[in-house]
């Protein structure tokens, strides 16, 4: 049995956030509903990458297997009033509506708590439910912009990379996630639901609770290096490093023994290397840039690693899905989906030894489910027959 098998979610949102943190709901086992418009998701037609499927795009099948989906026009009023019935059944209730469109929808939490007072309702939006900056779109890339991140890393005086993923969406499905199952947890114990709100700006810069911390208690400025250092709040030598033949990584290494290695006798000077290695940050990044290029990546890593220097390879994805330990530890799952063929993608991230999280089914057509849905609502045949004919709900 999967830990969440008997729970039951109503994934009223879209893009990644929402439905990323609900496809972690269904991997433990819980009855995740996809709730979307008769004509599907916007996901579903934006290729993201350029990667398209055959009747499902890459985006949308990486974000919502493990779901059922019921095709419903909420804006009818019998549409309505089939997620209110369903409502009634439901354990959890998601949605990242731009704040008040739940509201204006009657989908809000004062509406649905009176419809099921143990009802957990998760709402995440970009910058909370209030404030200043509460119409702003809440975008990935904005929001990385605006938490700081980026000016931690890189030269002093060019513009800063944005993070190779989207980041902000991801921390935020996690804290959605994270306050999902406490919620459930708090409910186990008082028999009471409640509202749990999450925003992408709060989840990103929660994630910087040592970086901000030197800043608000150490009083130490945010100061990028002239060299592309990889932090700026971490002792040189920190960073990427070109090699004959690629790209290496390195952390904290013990200055003499690095010096030593790579042939850089200056580094035998910096005695006092807590200080040192702030002081002459970008001349340490710079001389050890200058050494490595030297020898091939593999060689340096083995060198380093033998001596017990930290130092790592740069992978791209086709190294990733290659690596022996990703292979031991079972990162990427395969199935076969009924119009995707053959897929392969992350799987779970946590193990459970008695309650394994599992794929039961990839990510559905929409309103694949919609008539099984209903019929487990209490819905006569002959009322959803009438509801698809009318073109309130949609089944695949």
């Amino acid at each position: 049995m999967s830990v969440l098998k008997g729970y039951r979610v109503l994934d009223c949102s879209i893009a990644m956030a929402g439905p990323f943190a609900a496809q972690r709901l269904g991997d433990l086992g819980a009855d995740v509903i996809k709730v979307e418009p008769v004509a599907g998701e916007w996901q579903r037609f934006r290729a993201a990458g350029g990667a398209t499927g055959n009747r499902i795009n890459v985006s949308f099948l990486s974000l919502n297997r493990n779901k059922r989906s019921l095709a419903v026009d909420l804006k009818a009023a019998e549409g309505k009033q089939v997620l209110m019935e369903l409502v009634k059944t439901a354990d959890v209730f998601i949605q990242n509506y731009r704040p008040g469109v739940a509201k204006r929808l009657g989908v809000d939490y004062e509406t649905l708590s009176k419809i099921n007072p143990r009802l957990i309702y998760v709402s995440i939006s970009g910058y909370g439910e209030t404030g200043p900056y509460v119409d702003r779109p809440g975008q990935d890339l904005l929001l990385q912009g605006m938490s700081g991140a980026m000016l931690s890393a890189g030269r002093a005086g060019e513009p800063p990379t944005p993070a190779g993923q989207y980041l902000a969406d991801a921390v935020t499905a996690y804290t959605a996630f994270e306050g999902t199952l406490a919620a459930l947890l708090h409910r186990e114990r008082t028999g009471e639901g409640q509202l749990v709100q999450v925003n992408m700006l709060d989840a990103i810069v929660a994630i910087q609770m040592q970086e901000l911390s030197v800043f608000t208690v150490g009083k130490k400025p945010q100061v990028r290096s002239a060299e592309p250092h990889a932090h700026s709040y971490i002792r040189a030598p920190y960073g990427v490093f070109a090699t004959a033949d690629g790209y290496i990584v390195m952390a904290f290494a013990n200055l003499k023994k690095l010096g030593e290695l790579i042939g850089e006798p200056s580094f035998a000077d910096m005695v006092d290397e807590e200080k040192d290695s702030w002081t002459y940050r970008d001349e340490i990044f710079a001389r050890t840039r200058e050494r490595l290029v030297a020898r091939k990546s593999q060689e340096w890593i083995e060198l380093f690693l033998k001596n017990d220097i930290w130092a790592g390879p740069v992978y791209g994805y086709e190294d990733v899905v290659k690596d022996p330990q990703i292979a031991h530890n079972g990162t990427f799952v395969e199935y076969d989906h009924p119009t995707e063929g053959h897929v392969k993608m992350p799987g779970f991230p946590i193990k459970f030894s008695k309650t394994p999280s599992s794929i039961s089914r990839g990510a559905p057509q929409t309103g694949e489910h919609t008539s099984a849905i209903l019929q487990e609502a209490g819905f006569a045949p002959e009322k959803i027959s009438s509801l698809i004919s009318a073109g309130v709900v949609k089944q695949d």
